[in-house]
């Protein structure tokens, strides 16, 4: 499907004249948000074959330096966006995102369309069903442009794979992305479509989003239905209770219409539950009180980007946010990343071939003791240990959410990584100003929110000498994702928000 780009290049070109003409005044065709392009639609400013028309060309002529993509899908895309233009005339839109261009992870299944999760194994699988959030996409009227890529498994903090190659970061081409929602946070800045839908286990939404300076949104546990990830195996039950499915996006507005599109609970739920967003608990940014924590022997920071979150701090300050400094009571960040490696280790490896399960097993004979490790070979009545720990941690933070609104931290240690496709992760490093650090530092900033199952927000902030982008995550309480979501909006404001890669114009 990547050969059909070449024969619609010179037409889509020709056709976003039209766009810019038409559109200059109130939309960027390329980088703006996703709530500019719906009320363009919806004015008829704009048709979405314009839309649609305009990122294809985009994508044919900066798609060969960035590998945004494992699967285009550039001829459904062009007739459901006719279909949609022809809808709209006749009064009959569908939906908060009709005739929009998205991008969807390849780790959801997309029925018919070739879900590979990164993975040989899955290169031709082409599933029948949607997962829940593409059937909501569709619902919803999105046109979707294409699977982006990721790592094998959605296992790394860095996308690629032997079945559609390395992506890029566009700020640094020789870097990338991050993982495993990579391809997804590339494409947003390269402004390849106006919304992503991605995944996090392991900061999956927030590190790409942190590394490509887009937003990415951690919803609250459970909020969005994650059935139709890949993994676990094809039509499997979804693993818990860490990973959770997710919006990206160009701006916090256009976080808060994918969520909406996407939260709810999945189908037999639906016969008793309904779902509605909590109020942000603020009217204004200054009437927040936020805690943070900068910067912390548990994970130091690269001194390039620990200067981009003081100057973010300082920002807020001089804008009269209360902010107060320190971790908060029976959080101990260091046994907080064990447990969170323990649950992760044994999410990771149910269902693993027996070949698999031997090797882990012999590592715990050997004495092996890091707690991912306990994780994948833990006896049932180790995991509920394990899990009463996160059902503590999590009211920990629920207990400091009563005086406080959210709590700031960073996203990573560092900014965009250089490639490194060595083979063991454990055995990478990484270059910081400070020496060479564990790549699985990577880890630990996004704990947090992840095992307490809180919401989190990675918003960009800045950039670092170097112009690589630096995000700041902003944790919020349990099921108030609207909470993090605003002080990102409001943040854009004081911080500044999303700003194009300089080698990808509009």
């Amino acid at each position: 499907m990547r050969g059909a780009a070449a024969s619609l290049a010179l037409p889509l070109l020709a056709s976003t004249t039209s766009v810019r003409a038409r559109t200059a005044s109130t939309l960027d065709a390329s980088f703006g948000s996703a709530v500019d392009a719906l009320a363009a639609l919806r004015t008829r400013a704009v048709s979405s074959h314009e839309l649609v028309a305009h990122a294809l060309a985009r994508i044919a002529k900066h798609e060969p330096r960035i590998h945004a993509f494992v699967t285009r899908l550039e001829e459904s895309a062009i007739e459901q966006a006719k279909a949609a233009d022809t809808a709209r005339a006749r009064g009959r839109a569908v939906g908060a995102l009709h005739g929009l261009p998205v991008v969807v992870k390849d780790a959801f299944a997309t029925a018919g369309v070739r879900t590979t999760a990164g993975s040989k194994t899955l290169a031709s699988f082409v599933p029948t069903e949607d997962a829940v959030v593409v059937t909501r996409l569709r619902e919803a009227g999105a046109i979707i442009l294409g699977k982006t890529n990721l790592p094998e498994w959605s296992s790394d903090w860095q996308s690629y794979n032997e079945v559609a190659g390395q992506t890029n970061n566009p700020w640094d081409l020789t870097r990338t992305p991050g993982g495993s929602t990579g391809g997804g946070a590339a494409a947003l800045a390269a402004g390849f479509a106006f919304l992503e839908v991605g995944s996090d286990i392991a900061g999956s939404i927030r590190i790409p989003a942190h590394f490509c300076g887009i937003y990415g949104h951690k919803p609250t546990f459970g909020l969005v239905p994650n059935r139709g990830h890949v993994p676990p195996a094809p039509s499997g039950v979804p693993l818990g209770p860490l990973s959770v499915a997710g919006p990206m996006a160009r701006s916090a507005d256009d976080l808060l219409l994918q969520l909406g599109v996407l939260a709810g609970p999945d189908d037999e739920e639906r016969v008793a539950y309904r779902w509605a967003l909590p109020k942000p608990r603020r009217m204004q940014l200054r009437d927040y009180k936020l805690g943070f924590v900068l910067d912390d022997r548990y994970c130091p920071l690269d001194a390039p980007v620990r200067a981009v979150l003081e100057r973010a701090l300082d920002d807020l300050r001089k804008a009269g946010v209360r902010l107060v400094e320190g971790w908060p009571k029976d959080v101990d960040p260091v046994a907080s990343h064990d447990t969170y490696q323990f649950m992760f280790g044994a999410s990771q490896n149910v269902g693993v071939p027996a070949e698999r399960r031997a090797t882990l097993e012999g590592w715990r004979k050997a004495g092996v003791t890091h707690p991912w490790v306990l994780g994948a070979t833990a006896q049932y009545h180790e995991w509920v240990e394990r899990n009463q720990a996160r059902v503590r941690h999590r009211a920990a933070w629920q207990r400091y959410f009563r005086e406080h609104d959210a709590f700031l931290m960073p996203v990573d240690f560092v900014a965009a990584t250089p490639h490194d496709h060595a083979p063991d992760p454990a055995k990478r490093v990484v270059a910081t100003s400070q020496g060479s650090r564990s790549y699985l530092d990577h880890s630990k900033w996004i704990t947090f929110a992840t095992l307490s199952g809180c919401p989190a927000t990675a918003a960009p902030v800045g950039r670092t000498r170097d112009g690589l982008p630096v995000g700041l995550q902003i944790m919020g309480p349990y099921l108030e994702d609207g909470t993090p979501i605003d002080i990102a909006r409001k943040m854009a404001h004081v911080c500044g928000g999303f700003v194009p890669p300089p080698s990808f114009p509009a």
